[in-house]
């Protein structure tokens, strides 16, 4: 794999490792700082980020960036990226196939990245990166260390605008964002 974020890029949105790269019009590697100590992720792209080729731009990336700005960051401060970098039709979830096939280009990143936080939006990220049978309803905003990383499910935003609801939990788990990344990041907040 390539050693630099731009070689990786350029690979990556050459990639035909699944049946994908058939439909997608943009490959959606990720967008932020390449230096962030937080990494957001998403299940994969939908229509407006599959046409835009950038995660999280269409109503729930509105209510992303306003989840942020509601703890003091900016989509400048972290990284977003999906588990799948292409957009699966009509916007179901990844197959198991199309998951593995994408995670290299994931591991990749967070390997250039080393985050300290890792932030799963929604079931379908967290289920892949923290356990197999991670209940977001029931585990959102908890703390869990892996392998020296600290990770956190909560709703993917999406979720959020089909019901509005659950938006004070997230927010809640939010708040637990922040304070997580005020006592472990050390530029995250101090710039």
């Amino acid at each position: 794999m390539p050693d630099t974020w731009e070689a990786l890029e350029h690979d990556c949105k050459n990639c035909r490792e699944c049946s994908l790269w058939e439909t997608r019009t943009n490959v959606v590697f990720g967008v932020g700082n390449q230096n962030a100590e937080v990494l957001f992720i998403g299940e994969g792209p939908g229509a407006n980020e599959d046409a835009q080729g950038v995660p999280f731009v269409g109503r729930a990336g509105h209510l992303l960036d306003d989840m942020l700005e509601i703890i003091g960051l900016k989509r400048d401060d972290v990284y977003i990226a999906n588990i799948v970098k292409c957009r699966p039709p009509q916007n179901r979830d990844p197959l198991p196939a199309e998951s593995e096939a994408c995670m290299p280009w994931l591991r990749e990143q967070f390997r250039l990245l080393h985050p300290k936080i890792v932030v799963c939006l929604g079931r379908v990220a967290a289920q892949r990166m923290i356990r197999q049978d991670f209940s977001v309803t029931r585990e959102h905003g908890q703390i869990i260390e892996k392998g020296g990383i600290l990770f956190m499910g909560t709703f993917h935003p999406a979720a959020l605008l089909r019901q509005p609801q659950n938006k004070p939990e997230a927010f809640a788990d939010f708040t637990v964002l922040r304070d997580t990344i005020a006592a472990v990041c050390e530029h995250t907040y101090h710039k």
